[in-house]
Formats: C-alpha cells, sequence, structure tokens
C-alpha cells in the first residue's frame, strides 16, 4: 500500500541533534520507528520507538518502508538527495525531505571558497576506476570519499597520473567534535593519517598538459613507431566520429595496441567506462604506460578477442581495430553484445577484410556505411616539400537496421 506523507527523511549533521530545528525533533519523538545507519542512530540513545539500521542494501528497508503504516523516520547524513538514500527512495514511496547543509557545502565553507563552479564526484562505495579522466583540467574538484578509497589511495592515484596540479583541501569530521581540516599537497597527503569522515576538495593550482582531440601519432609510445602498429592521426578522429561517444558512453576497443583510440574515447566519454583487449603484451605494456602519460584511466587487459570480452559489461560503442584472424566470430560476439542504438566503427586495410567484415555484418542484421580514407602528409625535401601517402583504410560503421530505419 501507498504511504502517507507521515514518512519523513531528515538530514543530520556530524553534532548530531545541535544540528535539527525542534520541529524535526518532535517529528522523531512521535514516530515510532526511526531508520538510519548506526552513527545517526546513535545520536538518539532515548528514543522510545523501534530503530531500523541501515547496514548494506537498501532493497529490504525499502519494501519495509512501502508497507509500513506506523508513523516513520529515516535519518541521513547532510542533504540526503545528494548522494545519499533520498535519491533511492524517491519516487517509490511517499515521502517529505527535510535537508541539512551537504559535507561539500560544509567542506567549502571551512575552505572560505565559492563552490557553484566545483565539480562533485562521488568515489564513496564505487570503484575510483576512470576518476582520472574526471578530475583532469577541471580547477576545483570535492571528492566524497569512503574508508577505501580515502585521501591517501587519492593522493597516490593522481600522483601515478602526474597530477601534481593539484592541491588538496581535506575536512574531516565536519562539526564533530574531532573537526579539522587543512590543506596539502599530494605528497604529504599521501602519507599524513585522517580520520575516515573527510572531504577532499582538490584545486588546480596550475596548468598541466593538454592535449587536442587527435594526439600526434609520435606522442604515443608504441613498440614499432614506423610500422604502422597505431590508429594514424586522421583517421583516429574519423573512426572516433564515427562512432558518436557520448559523455556516459560504455566502450570498447578491440585490438587496442598502444591505447591510442581508447585513449581518445576516454577523453571524449570521461563519465562513462573504457574497455580495451590486446593480444600482445608489448603492445599493452605501451598501452598503460600512454594511459598514465595521457591520463586517462581505462580497462585494458591481455587477450584475444572475443575471448575475454565476456568479462566486459556490454558497450554502447565498439572500436575494432584489429581482428587476429577471428572476424566472422568476433563480429557476431560484438553485434550480439552491443547495446540498442550503438555503433560498430571497425578499420580495415585490405579489400578481403573489407569484404569480409561487411558480409559478417549483413548476416548479423546490421547495416554498413562505408568510408575509403586515404591520407597524405606534407613533407619536405631539399627546400620543397612532397606529400608521403599513408595507407589507405576502409573506415566501415555498422548498425542495427531497425534503428537505422527509424
Amino acid at each position: 500500500m501507498a504511504l502517507t506523507p507521515s514518512l519523513k527523511l531528515i538530514g543530520i549533521g556530524d553534532n548530531g541533534q545541535a544540528s535539527l530545528l525542534p520541529q524535526y525533533i518532535q517529528w522523531i519523538e512521535e514516530s515510532e520507528i526511526l531508520v538510519g545507519g548506526e552513527r545517526v542512530l546513535s545520536f538518539f540513545p532515548e528514543y522510545r520507538g523501534e530503530k531500523v539500521v541501515v547496514k548494506s542494501g537498501l532493497k529490504s528497508i525499502l519494501e519495509r518502508l512501502q508497507h509500513e503504516t506506523r508513523p516513520a523516520v529515516v535519518l541521513a547524513s547532510g542533504d540526503p538527495l545528494f548522494y545519499g538514500i533520498g535519491g533511492y527512495l524517491s519516487g517509490k514511496v511517499e515521502i517529505e525531505v527535510y535537508p541539512y547543509i551537504s559535507s561539500v557545502q560544509l567542506a567549502f565553507a571551512k575552505m572560505g571558497e565559492s563552490w557553484q563552479d566545483a565539480s562533485v564526484i562521488s568515489v564513496h562505495g564505487r570503484s575510483i576506476k576512470g576518476l582520472a579522466q574526471r578530475v583532469d583540467g577541471k580547477e576545483k574538484i570535492a571528492l566524497l570519499t569512503d574508508e577505501e578509497n580515502n585521501p591517501n589511495r587519492i593522493a597516490q592515484y593522481l600522483l601515478s597520473f602526474g597530477m601534481t596540479e593539484y592541491r588538496a583541501f581535506v575536512a574531516e569530521n565536519l562539526q564533530g567534535e574531532n573537526e579539522k581540516s587543512g590543506w596539502y599537497e599530494l605528497e604529504e597527503m599521501l602519507h599524513h593519517k585522517f580520520s575516515s569522515l573527510n572531504v577532499v576538495v582538490l584545486k588546480k593550482t596550475a596548468d598541466g598538459p593538454r592535449w587536442p582531440l587527435g594526439i600526434d601519432d609520435e606522442e604515443f609510445s608504441q613498440r614499432k613507431p614506423d610500422k604502422g602498429l597505431i590508429t594514424k592521426k586522421e583517421i583516429r578522429v574519423l573512426s572516433l566520429s564515427a562512432l558518436q561517444l557520448q559523455k556516459n558512453s560504455t566502450v570498447w576497443d578491440i585490438g587496442t595496441c598502444t591505447g591510442s583510440m581508447a585513449i581518445e574515447a576516454g577523453k571524449l566519454a570521461p563519465e562513462g567506462g573504457i574497455f580495451a583487449i590486446e593480444k600482445n603484451e608489448a603492445d599493452l605494456a605501451n598501452c598503460i604506460e600512454n594511459q598514465h602519460k595521457f591520463r586517462v584511466d581505462i580497462t585494458a587487459v591481455h587477450g584475444k578477442a572475443p575471448t575475454g570480452l565476456e568479462a566486459f559489461p556490454d558497450p554502447d560503442a565498439i572500436f575494432i581495430g584489429g581482428n587476429g584472424g577471428e572476424m566472422s566470430e568476433l563480429i557476431q560476439t560484438c553485434c550480439r553484445r552491443l547495446n540498442r542504438g550503438g555503433r560498430i566503427v571497425l578499420n580495415a586495410a585490405t579489400i578481403e577484410n573489407l569484404y569480409r567484415a561487411n558480409e559478417a555484418f549483413t548476416q548479423a542484421g546490421f547495416q554498413t556505411s562505408i568510408m575509403h580514407v586515404q591520407v597524405s602528409r606534407s613533407k619536405p625535401i631539399l627546400e620543397m616539400n612532397r606529400f608521403v601517402p599513408l595507407n589507405p583504410i576502409y573506415i566501415i560503421t555498422a548498425q542495427r537496421k531497425e534503428v537505422m530505419n527509424e
């Protein structure tokens, strides 16, 4: 049955009952059920009703609240709708929300700086994977942390990507008895001991390296820089355009080699996830080195596709730069796993591979468009210039037929 508005979600500070309006305290006293984490429930030792502790997983709590008829109050730290339980409950139960100040607001207040121009990223209960491209280049970033993704680990992570242009402000136990805050260089933050309750704010103090779309080939570490084992800049830009990536796209790069496509895809889809596979261990090592240079944190594994792709999440976009002789099986797997509305872009250097790829896409019920690209670059000779051609490439873009016909 649907709940009446007697269910209230109240935000609370680390100073406990002192952070609540008298009306909120009255609602808590009049309720028969008080829901929250152990820490916030400990602020009410004399509560006479039933306490329900939120430990892990909110589904059981939601199901109980959906069928509860007694007056109930849910307590949450700070603003419940800011990376909190409120976002999960909203729309699922009838609820009134009464927020407190968020930890990010309090942290910026301690800094004495505005925060309307800040980005906010939560690594609380989330993987730190992909944080590099989400941070890189931003002026101010607030990070919501946890015991695993703590200030020490964040410092280690950022330093591994060379992000020394950032300083960190760490606010601990905000409004609690042991409140403390201060500025740290990343090297200092790496070794300092912090409370488990903290917010980290990164502020850029100098310009870091910047790379435009279409990074020069020579910038990438390569096993054989003169043997073509990299998707050339011009082909890379056209292939990225064909993929039509969104900020939150999940992308596969098959036959990643130096990682040039995966890295540029990561910059275009910083909120998504990039998953790359490469059969040559030496090339994979270069890919990992390039990730750290260009500040893009992708998942890159050793393997010969399609084997290994089962560990990746279903993609919104797939780039196939190498097939290892498994063209038909690989394309079948990619077509089956591709999310609705997604695109597959394949680069072929020979007429035979163009034919095989087009046939495989047709058999899978996909429609293709093909671009033949021939690029020449100027090269000085004596006091003149001549054009040196690159190998011609076929760029094949494939989509499900029903999507293309909509």
